[in-house]
Parts: C-alpha cells; sequence; structure tokens
C-alpha cells in the first residue's frame, strides 16, 4: 500500500471509534478547557497505577481530548485508573504563512499542564479513591508527547521558569508517543506545519522561549522515560525520537526507544491496532 493510503487508513481507523465519555471530570482552573477527564479501571477494586494522558493534535485548537477518549478508555479496560488532561491550544486564527489554525498558546498551554499535573494528586485522592498518584505514568501522542516530556523535566527549566519545580516530579515514568521531542530536528523537518515555531511564538521568540519547553534540552530528568516510534510515522518522522534518545544518551541519560515496523503516526493510539497495545505494555512496564 502507498504511504498517503496507509496514512489515510491508519488515520482513518484511529477516528473511527466513537468518543468514550468519563466517569467524572474535574476543573483544575476557571477556564473551560482546565478540565480533567476521569476513567475509572474497569473490573479491579484494589489500588492502581494512575495514567496521566495528554493528547496530541499539535497544540492546535480544533483538536481536543475527544479525540484520545478510545485511547483513554481502552487503559481503563486494561485496568488502570485514567486522567486525561485538557488544555488551552493555539487560536482558530489560521496561521501566517502556515496551514490551520496557529499551534499552542505561549505561556497558556504550559501554565495549564504544569497546573494539571500539580492538581492531580489531590483531585484523584477525593474523585478517584481507585488511583494510586505514587504509582503515576505520563503518556501522551505526538504534541501530547512532548507535553508529557516536558512535564517529567520542569525541575531542570531555567530557574526564571514560572513552571520550575525544586525537584523532581514523582513520576514512575513516562511513555512518550511519536512525541515531538526535539524542536531544533522537528523546525528542520517542519513537522506538522511548522507547530513547534508557532507554538512559541515564531522566528522572533524561537531561541529566546526554546530553553523552556523543548525537551531535548531539559535532559538527564533522572525520570524513567520509553519513547515509541513508528517507522513509518510521516507526521512526526522517526528522526525526531532518534534525536531526543541521542541528546539523552549524551546527558548520560538511557531512554529507551521502541520502534514499530510498518507503523505510522495513529495506530499508537488506535485500540483496534496492535500497536496500542504494545503502549499498554509499555506503560505496565513502567507503572508496575
Amino acid at each position: 500500500m502507498p504511504d498517503d493510503a496507509r496514512d489515510a487508513a491508519e488515520e482513518e481507523s484511529a477516528f473511527s471509534h466513537p468518543p468514550v465519555d468519563p466517569d467524572t471530570t474535574a476543573a483544575y482552573g476557571d477556564h473551560p478547557d482546565q478540565v480533567i477527564d476521569f476513567y475509572a479501571p474497569r473490573g479491579v477494586e484494589d489500588l492502581v497505577p494512575l495514567v496521566v494522558v495528554l493528547h496530541g493534535g499539535a497544540w492546535r485548537a480544533p483538536y481536543d481530548r475527544r479525540h484520545i477518549t478510545p485511547f483513554a478508555d481502552f487503559l481503563a479496560r486494561r485496568g488502570f485508573a485514567v486522567a486525561n488532561v485538557e488544555y488551552r491550544r493555539g487560536s482558530t486564527i489560521p496561521a501566517q504563512g502556515g496551514e490551520g489554525p496557529v499551534a499552542g498558546r505561549w505561556p497558556d498551554t504550559f501554565d495549564d499542564v504544569a497546573a494539571a499535573l500539580d492538581a492531580l494528586p489531590g483531585l484523584v485522592r477525593e474523585i478517584l479513591p481507585q488511583a494510586d498518584p505514587r504509582r503515576m505514568v505520563v503518556t501522551g501522542h505526538s504534541a501530547g508527547g512532548q507535553l508529557a516530556l516536558w512535564a517529567a523535566a520542569r525541575h531542570l527549566l531555567p530557574a526564571d521558569a514560572p513552571w520550575h519545580t525544586d525537584r523532581p516530579a514523582p513520576l514512575r515514568g513516562v511513555v512518550a508517543l511519536a512525541p515531538i521531542a526535539d524542536f531544533a530536528v522537528a523546525r528542520k523537518l517542519d513537522v506538522c506545519f511548522g507547530a513547534a515555531l508557532q507554538l512559541l511564538g515564531g522566528e522572533g521568540k524561537f531561541a529566546d522561549r526554546q530553553p523552556y519547553a523543548d525537551p531535548a534540552l531539559l535532559l538527564p530528568t533522572g525520570i524513567a522515560t520509553t519513547l515509541v516510534q513508528g517507522r513509518r510515522d510521516t507526521v512526526v518522522p522517526e528522526a525526531v525520537a532518534e534525536a531526543y534518545a541521542d541528546a539523552a544518551a549524551k546527558s548520560g541519560e538511557v531512554v529507551g526507544l521502541t520502534l514499530l515496523e510498518d507503523v505510522g503516526h495513529f495506530p499508537l493510539i488506535d485500540p483496534a491496532a496492535d500497536a496500542c497495545a504494545v503502549v499498554a505494555e509499555e506503560i505496565s512496564q513502567l507503572a508496575w
């Protein structure tokens, strides 16, 4: 099958599942996008690990958390407690010289991810008592993979960053799925039509803001990290994940890199795809 046809078929399959309503939703702020959907583990009564899901969509407004709810439900049916985080994304104004709306809001997107992760332990204790926040794994797809890696690296942010923490996040690990993990490589490859450049505010602000947002510059985290990447991914190519893994190695940290043959961008979050079962296993390896 030609690459374009395969990509279209994979995307159609991933988006063919109807959205799955959560068991409950809680706010972590006043903005309508500052909410977290919670999915209780199916058929489990004991304490179980908590998986935090950060959706992708190039940090752009049209792509919200609803498209990843079948994946969240898939994890809940595997016995995990799941927190599906929404966050503010770009405006609906088309990007100048780009395709589609602007990617991300600075600093709102990062404000929200930091606030959501900080609020989660308290919300979980109140709303989802089956979840054990001491066994928390963060996963994210595509742009959400960048946010997952970033959330685990806040203790490495410059000291003047409003999201800086004094110690590493209390995470069992990170499983980043086809993440936009290296902004320099993503920019060079024009990933998602310049999304990383737009996220940081354009040419005039990219270099100044990159140390505050680029996961490849925030290493070593000291937190167990695995990247899962389809080798036929044309949306976020394999080279982006490999660049992050190389940067980690140079920092003295070993990062897992699971490369899946004949897999593109979307099967990683498609419950009907074998790749999604691989993702669940990678999460299990860190969570348990």
